[in-house]
């Protein structure tokens, strides 16, 4: 039986042209872009071109892309290369652990959001009567995918506390926004490649002029020294051809599969009773649904749907055996019964009309199984 993904949040496939536009730096041209010698310049070039690329797309200057392995990796260096500035970071309780987790290691603050996951901007503006260095908010959230408008952010933080940097992790938000236009008020900029269909292991942080950021990777000084370590060429490669093929087909794929992703949920939530969606369609990505279901905990669900072939996630993990809410639920206020029957279908440039058809036949089977079984 055909596998139907709908994990596209967590990781896409590699796009086939982008996998022929990688290899030969895979095979032929593996010289260290540092070096040199003719087969470093080949590498280096490869690697300028891509930068160039990418600097275009989401309307940053080349010299402002940092090369990373990754979305974890970007957001700790934009959020951990202030840690020297005056004052606290701060970000949204809905955060990705990636943010999370260094604002909680450098003492920062957290702010409150709405039950629809959207910042509580009189919340902000309060803490931000207090010293600040950045504040990180993510422009797609990768459990429920709620938009959040950036620009009403960014004047917040110019009317309270102008200087104060704006970070966005964009990792979900680039399938689905023009980051050029959406992120025009960020400072720093976080991507990870495997999100959009480039291989994983690459990511960029991009950084506007005059941004002065301090290293956490020290060695070889690549980056301009903001990030040591040996190139990923043949994922540098991939990053930029990928990036270019999603923001020439962007407009059309979130047109396609909005309909696709109406068509399952108005097919689910017909059909299922005591399910409803955590944020409303009109403020949150065409590709991402978070669903709760009553009655019912998700870690069983997703066992039920992998038997059917039938990928997809859960909010909620399970951590020394007991279940834990998802964080991002708990933020929005929801309670810890309801929140344990999440279930987030995220689709992607992969996503074919007949894996929603085969969702639509499946989880409502599978629920109902869990609902009688109780």
């Amino acid at each position: 039986m055909r596998t139907t993904y709908l994990d596209c949040a967590a990781s896409t496939p590699i796009r086939p042209s982008v996998l022929e536009s990688m290899m030969p730096y895979l095979s032929d041209h593996y010289g260290n872009p540092s070096g040199a010698h003719r087969m470093a310049r080949k590498a280096r070039a490869a690697i300028d071109d891509s930068r160039e690329q990418i600097a275009e797309a989401i309307g940053f200057s080349p010299h402002g892309i940092v090369f990373t392995s990754g979305g974890t990796e970007s957001d700790n260096l934009g959020i951990r290369g202030f840690s020297d500035y005056p004052g606290v970071v701060m970000c949204p309780e809905t955060e990705h652990h990636a943010v999370l987790h260094p604002v909680e290691v450098l003492g920062g603050k957290k702010v409150r959001v709405t039950d629809e996951g959207q910042v509580d901007l009189d919340h902000l503006s309060e803490l931000l009567k207090s010293t600040t260095s950045l504040v990180s908010v993510m422009m797609v959230n990768n459990e429920s995918g709620a938009i959040c408008d950036l620009d009403k952010v960014a004047e917040v933080i110019e009317n309270v506390s102008p200087g104060t940097l704006l970070h966005t992790d964009a990792v979900q938000a680039v399938n689905w926004v023009d980051i050029k236009k959406a992120a025009a008020k960020a400072d720093l900029v976080s991507l990870s490649g495997h999100k959009f269909g480039a291989p994983k292991g690459v990511g960029v942080l991009a950084l506007r002029e005059g941004v002065a950021l301090q290293a956490q990777m020290l060695g070889g000084g690549q980056e301009a020294e903001r990030r040591s370590g040996t190139h990923n060429t043949a994922g540098i490669v991939a990053f930029g051809a990928a990036l270019v093929e999603l923001t020439l087909s962007r407009d059309s794929e979130i047109l396609r599969l909005t309909k696709e992703r109406d068509r399952l949920v108005d097919g689910l939530l017909a059909t299922i009773e005591r399910c409803a969606e955590t944020v409303p369609r009109s403020s949150r990505s065409a590709g991402i649904t978070q669903l709760v279901f009553e009655g019912i905990e998700s870690e069983a669900l997703l066992v039920l749907l992998e038997r059917d072939n039938v990928m997809a996630s859960a909010a909620a993990s399970c951590a020394s055996g007991a279940m834990e809410p998802s964080h991002v639920l708990a933020a929005m206020g929801m309670d810890r019964t309801a929140a344990a029957g999440s279930l987030r279908l995220s689709m992607g440039w992969c996503t074919e009309s007949a894996e929603i058809d085969v969702a639509l036949e499946v989880i409502p089977k599978a629920v109902e199984q869990l609902r009688a079984s109780l």
